[in-house]
């Protein structure tokens, strides 16, 4: 499957729109792509007591999960402070990284940072998480 970043890109962004973040005012969307095509939004939900505080990227994966979606090729995230209309490059926590592995072969899916439709950086999960413990490690 050819990948649309623009599409996914511009989802992401419509997706951090959507973020309740008023303790850290930094806004996070994301979008994820499932393997038959299916686009899963996200965004970050913050809690005042800070551990319930969910990512935009486990957001977007719960909501798939949900659905009952378990294939994935890519996901784009887009974030930045409310304050600023300058964004930089908003990377994935480890937390997210875990969940990613659970459901994504390290292998190929793609993780896509973005500041723009045009100005944006690829990563395959595996370089984003080069260690990590899966299902095959319980085995």
């Amino acid at each position: 499957m050819n990948i649309d970043y623009k599409l996914l890109i511009k989802d992401a962004f419509e997706a951090q729109k959507q973020s309740y973040s008023p303790y850290s005012n930094f806004a996070v969307g994301s979008a994820l792509l499932s393997e038959n095509g299916k686009i899963y939004k996200g965004c970050n939900i913050e809690n005042a007591a800070y551990s319930p505080t969910n990512c935009a990227e486990r957001t977007a994966f719960f909501k798939a999960v949900s659905e009952g979606e378990l294939t994935f090729l890519a996901i784009v995230i887009v974030g930045g402070s409310m304050k600023s209309e300058v964004n930089d490059y908003c990377a994935p926590c480890g937390v997210c990284r875990q969940v990613m592995v659970e459901f994504c072969n390290p292998e190929t899916f793609k993780v896509i940072l973005a500041v723009s439709e045009t100005d944006y950086k690829e990563y395959l999960l595996k370089e984003l998480l080069p260690v990590r413990f899966s299902n095959a490690d319980l085995k």
